[in-house]
C-alpha cells in the first residue's frame, strides 16, 4: 500500500492537471472552478500562484519553459515568469462545453477535450489535437466528459476515459500523424468502482485512473485488468502524476466542490503525495514553443 500525506497547506476547489517540471524541480497543478494554476515544490513549498479570468481545465509544459493552458474553449501559452498570456487556438466547441484535460502526447503536441459543462449532459464533447503552428485537429468525439489521457511507455497506445460514460478506451495512437485508430473499451466502471478522472502510465505500461467517486486510484492492465486499488484519503481524487528523481513518486490532485460540510474530510482538496509502487512514464513538452 503506499501511504499518501499532503503535500502542501492548499485548498483546491476542483484540483486538477498536475504536470511534473523537472526543470524547475516542482509540480504545476490547477484549480479548475479557482480558476488558477499553482507551482508547489515536492517540499511542500507554494513557489507561484496565478490566476485567470476563465475556468482553467487543464495545462502542459513546453520547450521554452512556458505552459500551454486550456482556458475555458481557448487553448493559451502562458509564461509563469513574466506574466505573459498569449493566444493559441481557438476550439469550435458550442456556448454550453468547457475544455477539460488535456496532455501533451509523445509527438510534441497537445491533445485536449471537452465536455458538456451543464448539470444534464450530453455526449457532445470532443478531443482535440493542437499544434504549435495553432492549427487544431478533431481526433475524437461523442463524449460527455472527456477525460484521463495517458500514452503507454513506447508511444504507441493512448489511454482515453469518459468520466460519464463511465468508461475507460485505448486507441492505437500514430506518432507521425497524431491520429488515433483501433478504438477498444477496456473496462466499464460505476460510482462504487470509481468513475475515472485523470489517469497516467507506469513504465510497466499499465495505466492508473483516479476513481473520482469512490476515493482509489485504479491500476488497470493494458488489457482493462483491475489489478490493484489503493485508498486515497480524500473523497475524491482528480488525477495521478509520477514526479521526483526518476519519477518514482506519485501525485495526486483532489476536489472539494459539491462536497456537502458533513461528508468532507481533512484533505480534501489537496495535493497529496506517496512513494510509488513503480515508476512513471515522462510526459514530453510542446515542441516548437
Amino acid at each position: 500500500m503506499m501511504s499518501f500525506r499532503p503535500l502542501a497547506t492548499i485548498r483546491l476547489r476542483v484540483g486538477e492537471s498536475p504536470v511534473w517540471d523537472e526543470r524547475r524541480d516542482a509540480l504545476f497543478a490547477c484549480d479548475v472552478l479557482g480558476q488558477s494554476v499553482v507551482l508547489v515544490g515536492l517540499d511542500g513549498d507554494i513557489q507561484g500562484t496565478w490566476s485567470f479570468d476563465q475556468t482553467v481545465g487543464s495545462l502542459g509544459l513546453t520547450e521554452s519553459g512556458r505552459l500551454v493552458v486550456a482556458l475555458g474553449r481557448d487553448v493559451v501559452l502562458f509564461d509563469p515568469d513574466s506574466g505573459v498570456v498569449a493566444p493559441l487556438a481557438r476550439l469550435p466547441e458550442p456556448d454550453t462545453n468547457r475544455l477539460n484535460d488535456g496532455k501533451v502526447g509523445p509527438n510534441g503536441c497537445f491533445y485536449v477535450g471537452s465536455m458538456d459543462d451543464r448539470p444534464d449532459k450530453k455526449p457532445v464533447g470532443a478531443l482535440y489535437k493542437v499544434s504549435a503552428d495553432g492549427s487544431t485537429e478533431r481526433v475524437g468525439d461523442g463524449f460527455f466528459v472527456s477525460n484521463g489521457l495517458a500514452w503507454s511507455p513506447d508511444g504507441s497506445t493512448i489511454f482515453h476515459s469518459d468520466s460519464r460514460g463511465p468508461y475507460i478506451d485505448s486507441y492505437a495512437f500514430d506518432p507521425q500523424r497524431g491520429t488515433l485508430s483501433s478504438r477498444r473499451r477496456l473496462t466499464m466502471l460505476n460510482d462504487q468502482l470509481g468513475r475515472p478522472d485523470g489517469g497516467a502510465c507506469d513504465a510497466l505500461g499499465h495505466y492508473w485512473s483516479a476513481g473520482v467517486s469512490a476515493g482509489v486510484l485504479n491500476r488497470f492492465s493494458e488489457s482493462g485488468e483491475l489489478i490493484e486499488r489503493y485508498p486515497v484519503p480524500v473523497n475524491a481524487p482528480t488525477m495521478p502524476c509520477f514526479c521526483g528523481q526518476a519519477l518514482s513518486r506519485i501525485a495526486v490532485t483532489s476536489l472539494t466542490e459539491g462536497l456537502t460540510d458533513a461528508a468532507r474530510v481533512d484533505f480534501d482538496g489537496s495535493i497529496l503525495i506517496a512513494d510509488a509502487s513503480v515508476t512513471g512514464v515522462p510526459v514530453g513538452r510542446m515542441r516548437g514553443l
